[in-house]
């Protein structure tokens, strides 16, 4: 990004000052890195499957995965997924304790329950006991669709923020009281406002990490808008210790997502940033199609790259002086600069072979 005289660079984020969480070799809260999580979309109970897409999300920048548990099957099937995999792994439970204490007994590395359909405080007291033996942190996910009746009829049948961070604070108080320090906290509604406005409430009470999300945001294209709108608006604030975009749509797009709202604010750097024009009348090479095969090139990229694919010389140059690898585009032709500098030409129909060759002595 090119600043003008009159631009300021964007102002440092002064994150919110939270407890520390272990979730398996991962730390969350107080100043470690804001992580990116994911949720699989396999059935469980199918361990190759479910396996094989924790491994290519991890490759991509997923630092927790979770899955969902919805049977006694789903549940025993933890344990070797765990033993396949490198990041750590996390339990999503509903409606059953039963299951939570299986989760726990499999040896995941964090349990998420909803208080609002896990059941009485009983139950709760025994995962609560349960995880704290095993040293794993606990996830309270309230979501604004599934809150505790009674709390429902408080609000007379209007799910508030002031509701879900009285369901959340309510039930900070059972696993205290239990003995459970290794907790963190999600208020996730489906629209901005409440989302926003319930994290910012909770965040003035309490000082467990939370985790960021906006619940069911919807397809790739709606989701991912929202997601950018509620949550930039959150860590910009400093509030939230961990993230998981929910989309309809591959798990690969969620963690895609994540990072480029991370990226967006400065907060974290990971993998390639790409620069690239709309194109116009002046446009005399396919740009559209060329930026997306460099995109999906490389989504495996780890290191800290930024690319430029400009497609005429009015902004092409300037974009390509900030860029470590760029194409400027001509006359069914292009020219590709390494830190500004020009260092090969290329018909259109070798620009990519000739870019991603460049691409490759500098990724490695």
């Amino acid at each position: 990004m090119r600043l003008s005289k009159k631009s300021k660079p964007m102002k440092k984020i002064t994150r919110r000052k939270t407890k520390i969480v272990k979730i398996g070799d991962v730390k969350i809260g107080g100043e470690n890195p804001i992580a990116v999580q994911s949720m699989t979309k396999t059935d469980t109970r199918n361990v190759k499957k479910t396996v094989s897409q924790i491994k290519k999300l991890a490759e991509i920048g997923c630092e927790i995965i979770r899955v969902a548990v919805p049977d006694m099957e789903a549940a025993k099937s933890l344990g070797e997924i765990k033993r396949q995999i490198q990041i750590p792994l996390v339990a999503d439970i509903h409606f059953s304790s039963d299951l939570a204490l299986e989760a726990i007994r499999q040896g995941v590395d964090k349990i998420r329950i909803n208080p609002g359909n896990i059941g009485n405080e009983e139950r709760i007291k025994a995962v609560v006991l349960a995880a704290k033996k095993r040293g794993i942190p606990i996830r309270i996910g309230v979501n604004s669709g599934s809150l505790e009746k009674d709390l429902l009829l408080k609000y007379n049948n209007i799910v508030t923020s002031q509701a879900m961070v009285e369901s959340a604070l309510r039930n900070i108080k059972i696993l205290e009281k239990y003995g459970s320090a290794d907790i963190v906290v999600s208020l996730k509604a489906s629209d901005i406002e409440r989302t926003i406005n319930a994290y910012r409430l909770l965040s003035e009470k309490v000082d467990y990490p939370l985790h960021l999300g906006i619940t069911e945001a919807g397809t790739f294209f709606r989701g991912t808008i929202m997601s950018a709108i509620g949550l930039g608006i959150l860590l910009e604030k400093g509030i939230g210790d961990t993230i998981r975009i929910s989309l309809s749509a591959p798990p690969s797009e969620e963690v895609r997502v994540g990072w480029e709202i991370l990226k967006s604010l400065k907060i974290r750097k990971r993998g390639v940033t790409i620069t690239s024009c709309p194109t116009c009348g002046r446009t005399e090479i396919n740009l559209l199609e060329l930026t997306e095969k460099i995109e999906k090139a490389t989504q495996r990229i780890s290191k800290d790259l930024h690319l430029a694919v400009m497609g005429c010389v009015v902004n092409g140059p300037g974009e390509a002086k900030e860029a470590d690898l760029a194409i400027v585009g001509g006359k069914k032709v292009g020219l590709i600069l390494k830190k500004g500098e020009i260092i090969r030409k290329a018909p259109e129909k070798k620009l990519f072979q000739e870019f991603m060759k460049e691409l490759k002595k500098l990724a490695n």
